[in-house]
């Protein structure tokens, strides 16, 4: 086998988390998202299996993956790609722990030299394994086709349990035989709909879920908290809040549509969906009020729904494609909580926004060749607006006079149909239907 080639910079993520990853408080192991949460829980049940490293004997719990992901970057200088998105994560280190035993990392991982306009001396060689490579791409269907198989194999289970029972937590009424019974009846008597029964797997922990949040005086939509649980309730009822938060990545676990497709949560599948119902349909939609997507300030958590109010508010005129880099750069300082007037540390987001407004460091810039790098071209939120929103009246023109002469490899798209029509999930979805 060829090894791959060496590429001058990542076509992936992974780039701003490479830039960082010699300093252990710089670490960033997953793509982030704009609003910032903590990191959703594994089930109890698994969280204490053991993740192997697949190159030394290092190992830590899989309640603890960042750790072992950290070790392998900074002890290894090796980097999984989409880490999120495979489906069992022991099984999956435990795999390439034997393929590497077999034969040398570089005849499976893309090999990423940073600092590649840097001295000799400060370059670096990283491996990045992803699912370009066939192999890491059918272990991750393989993986993600024994999920799907095991959940719906617990889905059945509990549809057919009749000897469910558990007390409704709005008003503590006991109720026996199938799961339904209960959802029916919150849905029905309380106003609480958690979608259909049917569509819930791992039914027990999805309520207790449920229950500890109210117990903490928790509303189940919003998340705030409240004093009592008389409180809560009024808020709840006045508010509308009688629902989960479809945002809380948490619940993911418990729909089994979340399992269907690698990589797509039920919000992807729900979109394709209606794009196919809106194709057929001729009913005018123009009347539609659309929640604007705002652009969240460099500087401080002001937002603005238009590019004109956030310049006028910013105070920046920089050219594209540098405008491009000064803000992702800007994110990751802040993102790290460190101000990048003075380079001060602190211990969260909110204080170092507060120690640049006090300071008065909001203007007080690094030089240019500080944050004018490459690397820079990647966000560090993969779904900012203030990205989407950037200016480009300085014109195409000026791509090749900023990108200095930076390779940029395009996603390979080449065979997504293909891969799209063949996926071994697809076949498993319409062997279960024709069995049912």
């Amino acid at each position: 086998m060829r090894n791959p080639p060496v590429h001058e910079e990542p076509k992936t993520d992974v780039v701003p988390f490479l830039r960082t990853a010699s300093r252990s408080t710089d670490c960033i192991l997953e793509p982030l998202s704009f609003p910032e949460q903590p990191a959703a829980s594994d089930v109890a049940a698994s969280s204490e299996r053991t993740l192997p490293c697949f190159l030394c004997s290092h190992s830590a719990l899989l309640s603890e993956k960042n750790t072992l992901l950290k070790h392998l970057a900074l002890e290894h200088k090796v980097v999984i790609a989409d880490v999120g998105l495979v489906a069992d994560f022991p099984r999956y280190m435990l795999y390439w722990r034997t393929r590497f035993s077999q034969q040398p990392i570089t005849d499976f991982c893309s090999v990423i030299k940073t600092n590649s306009e840097g001295p000799a001396e400060n370059q670096e060689n990283y491996f990045l394994l992803c699912d370009v490579l066939p192999e890491d791409r059918i272990l991750r269907e393989q993986l993600q086709q024994k999920r799907l198989e095991e959940v719906l194999e617990q889905q059945q289970r509990e549809r057919d349990d009749c000897n469910f029972q558990h007390v409704c937590m709005f008003c503590n009424e006991e109720f026996s035989g199938n799961r339904s019974t209960l959802f029916n009846h919150m849905a029905k008597d309380h106003s609480f709909s958690v979608g259909l029964p049917d569509n819930i797997v791992y039914c027990k922990e999805f309520l207790k879920t449920l229950e500890e949040k109210l117990d903490s005086l928790q509303c189940l939509y919003c998340e705030k908290t409240f004093r009592d649980k008389t409180t809560l309730k009024d808020h709840m009822r006045k508010k509308q809040h009688r629902r989960i938060n479809a945002k809380n990545n948490d619940y993911d676990r418990f729909y089994v549509i979340n399992y269907l497709e690698l990589g797509k949560t039920w919000e992807d599948v729900q979109s394709e969906d209606d794009h196919d119902i809106l194709e057929d349909n001729d009913d005018d939609w123009s009347d539609w009020q659309e929640h604007p997507v705002c652009a969240v300030c460099l500087f401080c958590e002001q937002q603005a729904e238009t590019m004109d109010k956030m310049y006028k508010h910013m105070q920046v005129n920089l050219k594209f494609y540098q405008q491009v880099k000064f803000v992702n750069y800007i994110r990751r300082e802040i993102h790290q909580c460190r101000c990048y007037g003075c380079q001060e540390t602190f211990s969260s987001e909110a204080d170092v926004l507060q120690h640049i407004s006090d300071s008065g460091h909001i203007m007080n810039l690094p030089k240019v060749s500080v944050w004018d790098q490459p690397q820079y071209y990647f966000p560090t939120y993969e779904n900012d607006a203030l990205l989407f929103a950037l200016s480009d009246s300085d014109g195409e023109s000026e791509s090749l006079e900023h990108t200095g002469n930076v390779p940029v490899i395009a996603e390979d798209i080449s065979n997504l149909e293909a891969i799209k029509h063949t996926s071994v999930l697809k076949q498993l979805l319409k062997d279960r239907s024709s069995s049912s």
